[in-house]
């Protein structure tokens, strides 16, 4: 084998026969930022075998405090190709595939079926619960991580009979109950730590080498460096809601930190988009320019839209509620403009 793994090979706990287990294993990494770059080094350098990036975002200059996998020659790109790309170079021996797309209600089970653990690298509810439910119906293992500015949690979901992440959370928080970290910040090296322990669960798994983090939450705060773990317990009721409905259950809202809302500021006017102006025919005439679709659409011929969809009224409050109902559908790629349809006016002129 090869000599990369000597430090393994001279534990007796892995050896070349755990180095193998972790050669043959496959590991999704859903979301490729602050927790999934940390955990991506790592797991790479150990030698998974066969390795998953699913992100659909490009690479901005306000990750680079914390998503050290990237540089400054990176913005723009798409996270999960970049990675591939600077992982590669770690270890070219490895499989590597990448996909530079949202998990949704669609396409989280098919994906998730392929592997043997999901890292969650995520940062919002929305894809959270996709990922809990997916794993349920595919019996997979799902190895949980979240950050709040000082602060961080670990857990490992699905594991040998234990709990979901719906028996610890069956209740989503309500939409704009819970900021997010470029609301509220978070120190660098927080999610660094946070996917170092992912990845830590991840190999104990494949190596079996117990105490694995099921049942048990893992807080850490790094403020004042301390730690204390939370007990919980599987709750068959949760788990039976998913089985028996045979399929993953989005929740309402996509990630309860109002960020599916944009402003005319982050937009550019060479993006493709599918306008919706969900105003009534007598508030103002219809913004031509836009070639924009009425409220009357048909919500599901919105279900495979490529484009960015965004929605917008006179105000940005019903637009919201309109986007909301296309999030119950599974449909990822919306917004609702926080700008009223005058200021878009002004901003297509």
């Amino acid at each position: 084998m090869d000599g990369r793994y000597q430090r393994h090979f001279q534990l007796k706990e892995v050896g070349e026969k755990g180095q193998l287990k972790l050669k043959e294993s496959k590991v999704l990494v859903v979301g490729a930022g602050g927790l999934g770059c940390p955990a991506l080094q790592y797991l790479t350098a150990a030698g998974i075998g066969t390795i998953g990036i699913i992100d659909p975002d490009v690479v901005s200059i306000s990750n680079l405090q914390r998503q050290i996998l990237f540089d400054e020659g990176d913005l723009g790109k798409n996270k999960a190709l970049t990675a591939k790309k600077k992982l590669k170079v770690l270890n070219s021996k490895i499989k590597i595939n990448t996909y530079p797309t949202s998990l949704s209600a669609d396409n989280a089970s098919q994906l998730i079926a392929k592997y043997d653990i999901i890292l969650d690298g995520t940062d919002n509810f929305y894809t959270r619960y996709l990922i809990n439910d997916a794993c349920i119906l595919n019996d997979k293992i799902m190895v949980y991580g979240a950050i709040y500015k000082f602060e961080g949690q670990v857990t490992v979901f699905n594991y040998e009979g234990g709990p979901s992440y719906r028996c610890l959370f069956p209740d989503p928080p309500q939409l704009g109950e819970v900021p997010n970290c470029s609301e509220i910040g978070v120190l660098g090296v927080v999610p660094g730590l946070i996917g170092l322990y992912q990845a830590l669960e991840v190999i104990k798994i494949i190596l079996a080498l117990g105490g694995v983090l099921s049942g048990k939450l893992l807080c850490i705060n790094l403020k004042d460096q301390t730690t204390r773990n939370l007990y919980f317990n599987r709750n068959e009721e949760e788990i039976k809601k998913i089985k028996n409905q045979g399929t993953v259950i989005p929740i309402l809202n996509k990630d309860c930190f109002l960020d599916f809302e944009l402003s005319l500021s982050q937009l550019s006017s060479s993006e493709r988009i599918k306008w919706i102006d969900v105003r009534e025919v007598e508030e103002y005439p219809p913004l031509k320019q836009l070639n924009s679709l009425s409220v009357s659409v048909n919500l599901d011929s919105l279900m495979d839209s490529k484009e960015k969809i965004i929605a917008f009224c006179q105000t940005g409050q019903r637009s919201k509620l309109f986007i909301e109902k296309l999030l119950q559908k599974g449909v990822t790629n919306c917004y609702s403009l926080k700008e009223g349809a005058l200021e878009l006016q002004k901003w297509i002129k």
